[in-house]
């Protein structure tokens, strides 16, 4: 559709449409972000009050919190999940779009007004609102008041620049805390592994620190080239460096000029795969936390490793018992079929996510627990669902459909999450009632 709406403009008017365009552009995301304000002040009440609480408490309640910084007013706890559920987020993105939002509203009244007349690029002012949220109500003023009167010499770089340096200089102290603290959080971590069986390494250390491993990756690498195809480039042979860094014997033999052997290697992985896929390279397989793989990616990972099969688990068959809590046996049948939070456009992947009854637990009634019954929910979903009038229904293992408070509709399944018409599904749940 929107092909046939740019087909016969010539470069001109290409170009006039793209200027256009920035303003609309910007009028939609100064509205959401007016719309992320709009629904926190709908939300302000505290749901502890007597006037608003049932006759009955439960654990886990609806209650206040604050998102923003300080002096933002505060908001239902609970509220955030059906927002993400409208905008299709996950609800961590829903409250940091509300933050953001009652942080220029209330903190910096100068960048929200530049947002909302078209002035200011939405995603500056929420930006320049994460940097300046730790100062107090008192010190932000500083922030605010350094917005530029003609926004349109200053570049977005150059403005947050401002804003990094407003920050310090309103709590100098506070930075130089800071500087000590940021010692305390170096790290070194991995990312999930890739479609093609590759992880990054990232980690933060000390500036000289860095230069000694950079400078022995040149090294190493120097003395891995021979072994490599000639082209090699640079960069995968400081990759392969790395790699050896993690083998102290192999890498002493290396650097003596000793012939170290290929480096044996181990591995623990849990690979889920079909009958049709068993014996082939080209084959599909699941590998718990790394995601969908070739079946040649696992044997070269493996090697010629020990490898311990575990019985299949054969999700074509149904469990159910009668005690409320849910057995090991059926909480890895409901990881399988679902590896993610069930609650709509959530991402969340554990292995310790709650295990809900998708219709309640009623005491004496047999077979509750299984299959049939059984969700994957992070703590926030779960508590949404339990305290805030949500409603679900499973049509079969691993497939269920969400209705929210103020009646958005959803299906979940192992595709994700679908947007389903208002009114859908309305038979569905008036049949349980």
């Amino acid at each position: 559709m929107f092909d046939m709406l740019t087909e016969d403009l010539d470069a001109a008017a290409t170009l006039a449409a793209v200027e256009d365009q920035v303003v609309v552009r910007r009028a939609a995301e100064a509205r959401d972000l007016a719309l992320a304000a709009r629904w926190a002040d709908l939300h302000a009440a505290d749901p502890q009050r007597s006037d608003l609480r049932g006759p009955r408490s439960w654990s886990g309640e609806d209650r206040l919190i604050e998102v923003g910084g300080d002096g933002t007013p505060m908001v239902q706890d609970l509220c955030l999940a059906e927002l993400a559920i409208a905008r299709r987020v996950h609800h961590h993105s829903a409250r940091a779009v509300v933050a953001d939002a009652l942080d220029l509203r209330h903190r910096l009244p100068r960048w929200w007004r530049a947002v909302q007349e078209l002035h200011l690029e939405p995603w500056v002012a929420r930006k320049a609102a994460v940097l300046s949220r730790p100062l107090d109500m008192v010190r932000v003023m500083v922030v605010d008041a350094a917005l530029p009167d003609d926004l349109a010499e200053v570049s977005p770089g150059r403005l947050l620049d401002i804003v990094r340096a407003k920050v310090i200089e309103a709590d100098p102290e506070r930075h130089a805390r800071l500087l000590d603290e940021q010692l305390r959080r170096r790290y070194v971590t991995l990312s999930q592994t890739d479609e093609f069986g590759l992880r990054h390494l990232i980690a933060r250390v000390k500036a000289g620190d860095a230069v000694w491993i950079d400078a022995m990756l040149e090294r190493v690498a120097d003395l891995l080239a021979p072994r490599f195809p000639e082209g090699t480039s640079r960069d995968v042979l400081r990759s392969e460096a790395l790699g050896w860094l993690a083998r102290p014997e192999d890498l002493v033999a290396l650097l003596r000029g000793d012939e170290a052997p290929d480096p044996t290697r181990q591995a623990v992985m849990v690979v889920h795969l079909s009958e049709d896929a068993v014996g082939t390279e080209s084959g599909l397989a699941r590998v718990e936390d790394i995601g969908p793989v070739l079946t040649r990616q696992v044997q070269d990972w493996l090697g010629h490793t020990h490898v311990t099969v575990r019985p299949v688990v054969d999700l074509a068959d149904q469990v159910a018992v009668d005690a409320y809590e849910h057995p090991a046996s059926v909480r890895e049948r409901v990881s399988l079929r679902t590896p993610v939070d069930a609650f709509p456009h959530a991402n969340q992947v554990s292995s310790h996510l709650d295990l809900d009854h998708v219709e309640a637990y009623v005491s004496g009634a047999p077979g509750q627990t299984g299959d049939h019954n059984s969700q994957p929910l992070a703590r926030t979903s779960h508590r949404a669902k339990t305290h805030l009038g949500y409603r679900v229904r499973q049509l079969r293992p691993g497939v269920y459909v969400w209705r929210t408070p103020h009646g958005l509709t959803r299906l979940v399944d192992h595709r994700g999450t679908t947007v389903l018409p208002h009114r859908s599904c309305d038979d569905l749940f008036d049949s349980h009632e």
